[in-house]
């Protein structure tokens, strides 16, 4: 059995790295779309909103609550996937520790 120091030194460990993997995920790009690319929404996998591109054809007046619509869903789906990047990240850092199943990470 392990003593307390290796037990903490393990857990140190274990906050250093997740401590670097959750900065990483601010550097990790994913783009959200709808309306068929029409609108289309750039965040990090901390779902930071990077930038919106729209389609010039949707800025029109008659086309407002079109648009609204599409840049909710957008922003939606990027939302989705910056989510999926997110804990794509977080198991590399946990495939090697023995947790116990659906224990999360972070607390």
């Amino acid at each position: 059995m392990k003593d307390l120091n290796d037990i903490m030194a393990m857990a140190q460990n274990v906050q250093a790295e997740l401590e670097k993997a959750q900065a990483s995920l601010d550097t990790i790009e994913v783009e959200g779309q709808s309306g068929g690319g029409l609108v289309k929404i750039r965040a990090s996998a901390k779902g930071r909103i990077i930038g919106v591109d729209l389609d010039d054809s949707l800025l029109q007046p008659s086309e407002k609550q079109m648009l609204e619509d599409l840049i909710a869903a957008a922003l939606n789906d990027a939302r989705a996937k910056a989510d999926a990047a997110s804990q794509g990240e977080m198991a590399k850092l946990t495939s090697g520790m023995p947790l116990p199943p659906g224990f999360k990470l972070p607390f």
